[in-house]
């Protein structure tokens, strides 16, 4: 599951970073961003549980 989470939050960073460069879909990408960032976030607290 963790991996699953990490590969989402990948895949979202790197549409985020072709929409800002690319097309500038407005507010729609700093919410995939965030959702990235959020993603990550709870993948490492999560990971720093089970230690």
């Amino acid at each position: 599951m963790g991996n699953l989470i990490y590969t989402i939050a990948v895949i979202l960073v790197i549409i985020w970073a072709i929409g800002f460069l690319g097309y500038h879909l407005g507010g729609l990408i700093h919410i995939l961003l965030v959702l990235a960032v959020i993603s990550v976030l709870f993948r490492i607290i999560k990971g720093s549980a089970k230690n």
